[in-house]
């Protein structure tokens, strides 16, 4: 398996990734995956290990960065584009398209986390996408609106959106808008804001498990309000008769997303819950991606390789 670093453009903004090949001889092109990444994450984390691990399972995979995050371009840095981040999939769906070693007409993508709502959203509007599948899925819109498991009071984003206007009135004057940081200082801090969940992202993103240099501790605040409008589940229904598959932990907090998008679905779908895991243990936790990775491969072979 090798790994070659590129760069494409997505709406004029140049975006980097990662491009996974598999080591073994192949009789034509091959079917590939664009792989996102979740929420602050970045190519080098849980996109990077499953567009390895699909690799090593025969598919061309590509990992990237979302615009303005990571090595991609975009200014201002750390801001949450929902239409930017579906543009960006079909970005790299187009870049594949224009290689001799992949077959452009078995393309599919595998989104994690605020990806998963992103791929789902990428699939309903682009029909060269032959088959969608997602892992902790999450709609990063519903989850600022709403909270991580559906219940958080409404004054909570009430109170982002007033930040929000506050910096975009700030920007204009030519002062520092300012950001908005995702992250407590302590797990202490996280589990307080955000319970078990919150304290597992912190576990990931704030300690050496999962941390990265590039990972986004930050947004820009004008993430927030492009947020109170966007509804990535609205193109669910427009993926059949294409194939949907959702990989959640049962222990998930996040799973409402995923249940609301199954509802949506109208062609073959499937729901496979992954027995003990959270949101956050399908991001790097070997017992619980090794099952994960089994499931997809049985997916994208049926879809992308024997259809």
């Amino acid at each position: 398996m090798a790994r070659t670093t590129l760069s494409f453009d997505s709406a004029g903004i140049p975006l980097a990734g990662h491009l996974y090949t598999p080591d073994t001889a192949a009789s034509g092109p091959w079917p590939a995956l664009v792989v996102g990444h979740p929420g602050t994450g970045v190519k080098e984390q849980t996109s990077g290990t499953y567009a390895q691990r699909m690799a090593e399972r025969g598919f061309v995979t590509l990992a990237f960065d979302a615009a303005y995050q990571g090595e991609s371009g975009g200014l201002p840095r750390g801001l949450e584009d929902p239409a930017q981040r579906v543009e960006d999939f079909k970005a790299a769906v187009s870049y594949l398209t224009t290689r001799d070693d992949i077959d452009a007409d078995r393309i599919g993508l595998l989104g994690i986390c605020a990806s998963g709502g992103y791929s789902l959203a990428a699939t309903g509007g682009d029909h060269r996408i032959r088959a969608v599948a997602t892992v902790s899925t999450a709609e990063p819109a519903r989850q600022f609106r709403l909270g991580a498991d559906g219940t958080q009071d409404p004054a909570v984003f009430q109170a982002l959106l007033d930040a929000a206007s506050a910096a975009r009135s700030a920007a204009a004057r030519g002062e520092d808008p300012g950001t908005m940081t995702m992250f407590p200082e302590t797990a202490e801090q996280a589990r307080a804001l955000g319970g078990r969940h919150g304290l597992e992202g912190f576990e990931y993103y704030c300690t050496p498990r999962g941390r990265h240099e590039r990972s986004a501790k930050i947004l820009a605040w004008e993430s927030i309000d492009r947020m109170a409008f966007h509804d990535a589940f609205f193109a669910v229904p427009l993926i059949g008769p294409r194939p949907v598959l959702q990989i959640i932990g049962e222990r998930a907090v996040t799973a409402w997303m995923a249940i609301e998008a199954h509802q949506r679905a109208t062609g073959p779908k499937e729901i496979h819950w992954i027995k003990g895991a959270s949101h956050v243990d399908l991001y790097d936790k070997k017992e619980y991606i090794d099952l994960a990775i089994d499931k997809l491969t049985d997916f994208y072979t049926t879809h992308l390789v024997t259809d």
